[in-house]
């Protein structure tokens, strides 16, 4: 059956976020810099295309650090990790790269401050995500994960202050009722005074309610493993929208779709998959963007990748006899997509 696209509606902002844009590039400086193979604890970000890239060009994932060689290189990844496994990942005279996103890390500070000050942490978050696995474990014995306003309910009542965070992937209208009834449960409840949930999950997720209602369908772009994107799905379900489907990639795109599509990606999804989906659904009567909100958002690279490539500099200046010319790559970093830094190199 040929795709009868009318019009395809453009949610942006979409796909890659500051924090993955971060990781990737400096994963991608890693393959640059180390011969095969590099090694990066859990996937880099929740992309399978993207891991799949970074595979094809040497890059190993392990889920347990004792499985990197001594003195390999190794990255960790955006969703950050317990405190445990950053003290292994160290040893071994091993060169590590902590890519975790700046607003987990804000997370993970805030856990262990209140947990110090006596707090109980309610932790709002998915149980088994890296995300909160990592964040849990900074403070263990202080902390509740409840996913639900029923798991809120469940909770003992700890004798202590209560303190309640979030996972940043957290869809906004399930934070929101989850932490009111906290407050109902807790009426001195120690909140953060800027909200956990990570700007370009909730940017992403208005644009989309921007366009849902507008759609006879819609397409979230990214992986079955990445809670924002699965978190999009539910967004534009619950804007009346009565089909909404979730692809890895254009090739996954149903034969039947029609009338108005609405596409969006998940933080964690590349520009190119958007491409390729939208030049698949070929819309009779052209694409409109529908713009929410400018993101300006840039996050450097970890310090200790500016450090190893400022020391990659300076040794070649030796060998060569004289100074670098030009800016460091790090540098430059701001302008240079993450995108076009995963591509393979050419031999």
């Amino acid at each position: 059956m040929v795709v009868k696209v009318e019009r395809v509606l453009l949610a942006e902002p979409r796909g890659f976020c500051a924090g993955v844009e971060m990781a990737i590039k400096a994963l991608a400086w890693m393959v640059r810099v180390f011969e095969p193979p590099v090694y990066c604890y859990h996937e880099i970000v929740h992309n399978r295309l993207v891991v799949e890239a970074f595979a094809k060009q040497g890059v190993v994932f392990v889920d347990d650090v004792d499985d990197v060689p001594a003195g390999a290189p190794l990255m960790l990844s955006a969703h950050g990790s317990a405190p445990e496994v950053e003290s292994a990942a160290a040893e071994r005279d091993r060169t590590v790269v902590n890519a975790v996103c700046p607003l987990v890390t804000k997370v993970h500070h805030e856990m262990k401050v209140r947990a110090k000050k006596g707090f109980t942490v309610v932790y709002v978050g998915h149980a088994g995500h890296e995300e909160a696995i990592g964040t849990m474990a900074v403070a263990p014995a202080a902390v509740r994960l409840v996913e639900s306003e029923a798991d809120v309910d469940a909770l003992d009542d700890p004798g202590t202050p209560v303190a309640l965070l979030a996972q940043t992937t957290l869809p906004h209208d399930e934070w929101v009722g989850i932490a009111e009834r906290a407050r109902e449960r807790f009426p001195e409840l120690w909140m953060p005074g800027r909200s956990d949930l990570c700007y370009a999950t909730t940017n992403r997720q208005a644009a989309l309610r921007a366009i849902g209602g507008r759609c006879d369908a819609v397409v979230v772009i990214g992986s079955a493993n990445s809670s924002n994107t699965v978190s999009l799905t539910h967004v534009a379900a619950a804007t009346g929208c009565a089909r909404v489907m979730r692809v890895n990639a254009a090739d996954e795109l149903p034969d039947d779709l029609s009338g108005v599509v609405g596409v969006t990606a998940g933080a964690s999804a590349p520009e190119w998959l958007v491409d390729e989906v939208v030049a698949r659904l070929a819309p009779t009567d052209g694409v409109e963007i529908v713009r929410t909100v400018e993101e300006e958002e840039y996050f450097p690279p970890p310090p200790e990748l500016r450090e190893l490539l400022r020391a990659v500099a300076a040794a070649a200046a030796v060998a060569i006899g004289t100074a670098p010319s030009g800016p460091l790559p790090s540098a430059e970093d701001r302008s240079i997509a993450a995108a076009r830094m995963l591509a393979p190199q050419p031999a």
